[in-house]
């Protein structure tokens, strides 16, 4: 099966603690690439005419396919943003959505048979948009955040009735279930449409609810944090491209998705933007996985 991520293509300015730099970003950017390694990866989103041939190049290496980036005049959409010594806060300092503004999202006739949609962090409004152009996808998952939740509440909900699988993170999932207890809000979500949620807990690991029970994972221990920005989107690719590779969805199939998931995301966090994903091997990552199941003392899934 192939993964197709709908989501935002962006710059990126990003304050450490060690320097400030411009990089590659966007929801789709890192959900694609890290849904690449495991299986064929198509990306729908836009760009401006500032989006340089290197930077596609970036998406050819890992072989995503490009048949939905939309390039229009104008500026690609534009993020900065700095983090606090220890990463534990995230300032927003600018959102320029430029060309991204008015954005619809358009599936290629050949790509609307997709058997597995990934809406990545983008409107909910254009999530719907896009989900609505697809023919019969075997699952669709939706990622989203606090901005969303705040200002377009019955949109997102309207398109949560209508996926398969939630992916965010804890603080985002205690806002949209409106109760500060990540068990009960869990549970609410799952009563919003989705068969499955799945809560990012950053450095604390992730947790999973559906029907058949709630089960957990650690993160893998990342000693020198360069960036986090991408980790969450490189979860969700992960799981989605590892989803994608398996013969059945089952519960199994998803405790797998989850630990790759969670090997992806360390990753990106060691380089600047998608830096490590430059050179990533899928040697490295099958070595990273067995630590990180010895790590959780965890069986091989």
């Amino acid at each position: 099966m192939s993964v197709l991520v709908v989501g935002t293509v962006a710059f990126d300015t990003i304050e450490t603690p060690s320097g400030s730099d411009k990089t590659l970003g966007g929801s789709a950017m890192y959900a694609s690439a890290a849904a690449s390694f495991f299986a064929p990866a198509q990306l729908i989103g836009v760009v401006g005419d500032d989006f340089e041939a290197q930077h596609l190049r970036f998406f050819e290496r890992l072989g995503v396919g490009l048949q939905g980036l939309e390039r229009r005049p104008g500026k690609t959409f534009h993020w900065a943003g700095r983090y606090s010594a220890d990463f534990s806060n995230r300032e927003t300092l600018a959102t320029d959505l430029n060309v991204l503004a008015d954005y619809s999202p358009k599936l290629p006739d050949k790509l609307r048979d997709a058997e597995i949609l990934m809406l990545a962090n983008i409107h909910p409004q254009q999530q719907i948009e896009a989900l609505s152009q697809a023919r019969m996808p075997r699952l669709v998952a939706l990622d989203t955040m606090n901005l969303w939740i705040d200002t377009c509440r019955d949109d997102l909900q309207r398109a949560l009735k209508q996926v398969d699988l939630l992916i965010l993170n804890d603080e985002e999932a205690r806002q949209l279930a409106q109760t500060p207890q990540l068990v009960k809000a869990g549970e609410a979500l799952l009563k919003m449409g989705p068969r499955r949620v799945v809560v990012k807990k950053g450095e604390h690991g992730v947790l999973c609810f559906s029907e058949e029970g709630s089960f957990g994972f650690p993160a893998y221990p990342v000693a020198d944090v360069v960036d986090p920005t991408g980790a969450g989107d490189c979860f969700a690719g992960a799981m989605l491209g590892c989803l994608a590779s398996e013969r059945a969805l089952d519960e199994s199939a998803y405790r797998r998705a989850m630990v790759y998931g969670t090997v992806l995301g360390s990753f990106v966090v060691e380089g600047l933007g998608p830096e490590k994903l430059r050179s990533l091997t899928r040697k490295e990552i099958e070595t990273r996985r067995k630590e990180l199941l010895q790590f959780a003392a965890a069986p091989n899934f």
